[in-house]
């Protein structure tokens, strides 16, 4: 779902003061971290059942770069080196390449931990949700307020954003705590993080992704981060 910003150049939208303030909050936070790295939790959901659970450690860097190490319930790897995003597992033997600019992952706020995305670029509407919000609840963890984020435009062209919507837990110094991105067909991917650091020394290296001798390299058009 992992991701450019000169894509998404549309009218300026402009929220409501109260959530002006915290959009501003959330987005001077990342802005002034060259790196991030976490834990996290992934819960994939289709038609209201849970599908699968995955968790291990994400890394991001300043401009347009991440990794996401998945540990559990396997080992495998979605790197994004700034040109292409790759998708590893070991033991299948065989690498995915796409062209960052195909990956739908720049169109969420994945986008907003590597510099490449401000969240008033991508939502149509930003709106805090509480208890009592009918149409969304809130993400579950230790969240104490929620950012609700509708797309600007929902449609099948090459600037098409890969969600319906998606609502972001805040932790009370701002930090991104929880992530919920719901897609048609009544999907839904939550990540929960912890464990945030900002500005960690991380290699170059990290960011580079080699295929092991005897891994086969398939290219694809599209590449997304919770490919299942």
């Amino acid at each position: 779902m992992w991701p450019v910003v000169c894509w998404l150049a549309l009218a300026v939208f402009t929220p409501s003061p109260d959530v002006q303030a915290v959009v501003h909050a959330v987005q001077s936070r990342y802005d002034h971290a060259r790196t991030l790295s976490a834990s996290f939790l992934e819960r994939y959901s289709q038609g209201g059942r849970l599908a699968q659970v995955e968790s291990g450690s994400v890394y991001f860097s300043r401009p347009g770069r991440m990794r996401w190490e998945y540990e559990s319930p396997e080992n495998k790897l979605f790197l994004v080196d700034g040109k292409n995003v790759w998708f590893y597992i070991p033991a299948d033997r065989t690498a995915s390449r796409a062209r960052v600019r195909d990956s739908a992952d720049w169109r969420t706020p994945f986008a907003l931990l590597t510099g490449k995305l401000s969240l008033t670029r991508l939502c149509g509407r930003l709106e805090l949700v509480g208890n009592d919000s009918k149409s969304s609840a809130p993400v579950a963890g230790t969240a104490v307020q929620t950012l609700r984020c509708t797309p600007r435009a929902v449609d099948a062209g090459p600037d098409a954003v890969a969600f319906q919507e998606v609502l972001l837990g805040l932790d009370s110094e701002y930090r991104i705590v929880s992530v919920m991105i719901r897609e048609s067909g009544d999907i839904e991917t939550e990540f929960e993080f912890g464990n945030w650091e900002e500005n960690p020394a991380l290699p170059e290296s990290e960011f580079h992704f080699e295929p092991p001798a005897g891994v086969a390299i398939v290219d694809q058009s599209d590449l997304a981060l919770s490919i299942h």
